[in-house]
């Protein structure tokens, strides 16, 4: 009892004294404002007072304040999720004091490659690291499609090419702008092996950002996704040498005073590669492309940019022979064709140039005019001669198959296309702080098209003496095509959106509306569409973010949509073109979000978004290969839907990989009875980039690319959609699924705190690195379209075109 009486009178001796003690004690506020390396202000990071329960959260303008007592030192902790912890320490503390953060993004650091935490999307535009594509094993040469297909709702079934779909659309529905300007493609290409590089230079790209939908009112008229690339502008001299069996690329950039450029060439020769293909002869493909970014401080306030690309594109083929081994393991089939006197010369010659003034007149406010220039030379000559043998092994036979003819014949494929695309743009754009919370976002654009067309191309075929198709004393081509069109035009657009935020007791809220209206006087058709979409971090677990979109989404025909197939009475097919044609329409239903975790120590985010788009006014088109071939008339309706999935973290500690899956369902009815898939209806697809490093020694790492999806509906050429109905007793019939693997490594030779760097010769590196990839190393047979034959009773037969096999590739790059 004694024990108990003197604990209690010193708690109440204790207690008496820090009350009295608090009633001296002076308190001081500390508040500031907390950005990240853009400067721009960041919401909910924890501000604390090391040690003790004291703390605050920033607002949606990065402002805190904490009220602290006077004495001795203290230190201010700041976190936040994706951003490297900060810690200011105050010496002696004894009035109001203003303390200003700047948080870096978390990098982690390993050589070459270096893993930055994202900010949290609360938009639908996704960021992309363009810096992964140096140790990317990438059959296309390098190139930022190559990353952008391992995402969700991403899908490419030809390594060869760097056209993608997303959520079931068409490569034509997908836009790309660079440093705000869209970009355009080759309209002549019509398979991978033509292709020549993307537009977008990887090693001159900062920043990348990409939406599968749902995306902002200032982003042009396309029905499924964007890719917007930002180029860098250098602070210091930098610059980069590549060299591959696929080609080589070199870029160089530094600033002087008000000045700065970075300029990049790239080589790509797929010579290696085209020699895995069935079709063997001398492939001669060379592509060159040619790129600059200059700007140039005018003054404080006004700054001028210019965007130069030169791209000459030369495909050169002499085929010599082909076998196919294709069918069941009971029903085996070979095709052989032996080709004389053949060959293939196609050119594409791009010129891009574009001029941009920005005149800031203070932090809230900025202004700039855009114009630009781009032209298009296309050129695709051939003659194909050859004589093909279809074989069918007989029953029992072992794996020496002894095989009996089952047809044969000669064809003859001829063409002498060329098309010339001049697209001129002019334009305004600006940007308005309004207030804390918003900010405006508006823009007016004029465009005018000049396209000249010029296409003559037909196909014949003998079998026995007799030209197919055989209809008694006449004789035709299997298939022609003719065109002469030019096309003048020109389009109006401008935008304008809002980009609201604000907070609640319930969380953060963005919400971006806007409003887009555009008119083409070819058709004088005039399209309004709103966007809008939304953003929720709920403040009861500021690990999940929601995301809402909707909106409508406009296609205006193209050159390529207008193009309509008539045949006369001769049975030559000619293209004109549809004034009446309009545009596509889809509206976006999607709901998403994502959840940031902590498993096995290391930071995860698993995201999610289902989606439904209503189809109206669709163009109904066929794939072959990547030639997009349109009906030219508004004449079916459809639906996409799907659910798309992606855990992105470090599987590995210290390394970004993730897996993607996506599910999928469309459908498009043409006419009012004839109800098929879309072209691009690709019901699963399953993709992984992973990055490893070697345990003990991260100069030494891999990457691996792989992706599963399924099989593509198959139309026959030239017969349109009502010959899927008529394949496999009504059911259709689908390419087999798409799967690949590519795998890389990589290692790490000279950089970093590498005594050998201190050497004359080696002073002036970075780092150098050497790799060796293996491009589909389980060297399976992906079919990416297929020839039909005809046998002399008008039976068909679908011989599958198999894209390229296993190949070595070795690569060495050197910075500096």
């Amino acid at each position: 009892m004694k024990i108990r009486a003197v604990i209690l009178a010193l708690l109440y001796i204790l207690m008496y004294v820090n009350v009295i003690s608090a009633q001296d004690v002076k308190r001081v506020k500390i508040y500031g404002n907390v950005r990240d390396v853009e400067n721009s202000p960041l919401e909910l990071v924890t501000v604390s007072v090391k040690g003790t329960v004291l703390g605050a959260v920033t607002n949606e303008k990065g402002y805190y304040t904490l009220n602290v007592s006077t004495g001795d030192s203290i230190v201010l902790v700041f976190r936040c999720m994706g951003y490297n912890t900060q810690e200011r320490i105050i010496p002696q503390l004894s009035q109001d004091m203003r303390v200003n953060v700047k948080m870096p993004n978390i990098t982690f650091d390993l050589g070459e490659v270096s893993v930055t935490a994202s900010r949290r999307q609360m938009d639908m535009m996704e960021s992309i690291d363009a810096g992964r594509i140096k140790t990317l094993p990438d059959p296309s040469g390098g190139s930022i499609e190559s990353m952008v297909v391992t995402y969700a709702g991403v899908s490419s079934n030809n390594e060869l090419s760097s056209q993608y779909s997303v959520r079931g659309g068409s490569y034509d529905e997908n836009i790309v702008y660079v440093n705000g300007l869209e970009v355009f493609r080759p309209l002549l290409i019509r398979s991978g092996q033509q292709e020549g590089l993307s537009f977008i230079n990887p090693e001159m790209t900062e920043n990348v950002q990409f939406s599968a939908g749902g995306f902002e009112a200032r982003y042009g008229d396309k029905m499924s996704s964007v890719l917007d690339i930002v180029y860098k502008k250098p602070k210091y001299f930098e610059g980069s040498v590549t060299a591959s069996l696929l080609g080589a690329s070199a870029y160089v950039g530094n600033s002087v005073g008000k000045f700065t450029q970075i300029t990049g060439i790239r080589y790509k020769t797929t010579r290696s590669l085209l020699g895995t293909l069935d079709t063997k002869g001398e492939y001669n493909p060379d592509f060159v492309d040619l790129q600059t970014y200059i700007t140039y401080a005018l003054t404080p306030k006004l700054s001028a940019d210019f965007m130069g690309n030169v791209s000459i594109n030369n495909y050169n083929f002499t085929p010599k022979s082909k076998e196919v081994l294709f069918g069941t393991a009971k029903n085996p089939q070979k095709f052989q064709v032996f080709f004389e006197n053949s060959r293939e010369r196609d050119r594409f010659q791009t010129f891009f140039g574009a001029l941009t003034l920005k005149y800031t007149a203070n932090d809230n406010a900025q202004y700039g005019f855009q114009t630009s220039m781009f032209n298009s030379n296309e050129e695709e000559t051939y003659d194909i001669t050859g004589s093909y043998r279809q074989d069918l092994a007989e029953a029992g036979t072992t794996e020496d198959d002894i095989y009996s003819t089952l047809g044969g014949a000669s064809y003859h494929e001829h063409a002498r296309n060329r098309l010339n695309a001049q697209v001129a743009n002019v334009g305004v754009f600006g940007l308005t702080k309004l207030n804390a919370t918003n900010t405006l976002k508006f823009g007016i654009n004029a465009q005018y098209e000049l396209i000249t067309d010029r296409i003559s191309e037909w196909e014949s075929r003998d079998s026995s003496g007799y030209s197919l198709p055989h209809t008694g004393t006449t004789v035709n081509v299997v298939s022609n095509l003719f065109s002469d069109n030019q096309l003048e035009s020109q389009r109006y657009s401008a935008y304008i959106q809002d980009i609201f935020k604000f907070r609640t007791s319930q969380g953060i809220f963005t919400l971006i509306g806007g409003l887009r209206g555009s008119y083409w006087n070819y058709n004088r058709e005039m399209i309004i569409s709103p966007r809008l979409s939304a953003g929720f971090i709920p403040n009861t677990n500021q690990n999940l973010i929601f995301r809402l979109a909707t909106g409508l989404y406009y296609q205006p025909p193209f050159y390529k949509e207008l193009r309509v197939t008539e045949t006369d009475e001769f049975g030559n097919n000619y293209i004109t073109l549809n004034k009446q044609l309009k545009s596509q329409r889809s509206t976006h239903f999607i709901l998403g979000g994502d959840y940031n975790f902590q498993a096995v120590g290391r930071p995860f985010k698993f995201t999610t978004e289902m989606y439904y788009k209503k189809l109206d006014n669709i163009n109904p088109y066929t794939v072959d290969n990547v030639k997009v071939r349109y009906y030219g008339e508004n004449s079916a309706k459809g639906y996409a839907m799907g659910l798309d999935m992606k855990l992105f973290g470090e599987f590995v500690q210290g390394t970004d990989s993730w897996l993607s899956v996506s599910l999928m369902k469309s459908r498009q009815t043409i006419g009012d009875t004839l109800t098929v898939p879309m072209p691009n209806d690709q019901i699963y697809n399953i993709s992984l980039y992973f990055q490893d490093y070697f345990p003990g020694n991260k100069r030494a790492r891999m990457s691996l690319k792989g992706i599963l999806a399924g099989g593509l509906p198959v139309t026959i050429s030239n017969r349109g959609w009502e010959s899927f109905k008529a394949l496999n007793g009504g059911r259709g019939f689908r390419t087999a699924p798409y799967r690949r693997v590519d795998i890389g490594f990589s290692y790490q030779l000279a950089g970093g705190e590498d005594r050998i760097m201190d050497r004359p010769f080696f002073s002036s590196f970075k780092n150098i690195w050497f790799g060796i990839d293996i491009f589909n190393l389980l060297n399976i047979s992906n079919t990416n379209s297929y020839y039909w034959i005809t046998d002399v009773y008008n039976n068909q037969y679908a011989v599958p075109n198999y894209l390229t096999g296993r190949q070595l590739n070795f690569r060495i790059s050197v910075d500096f």
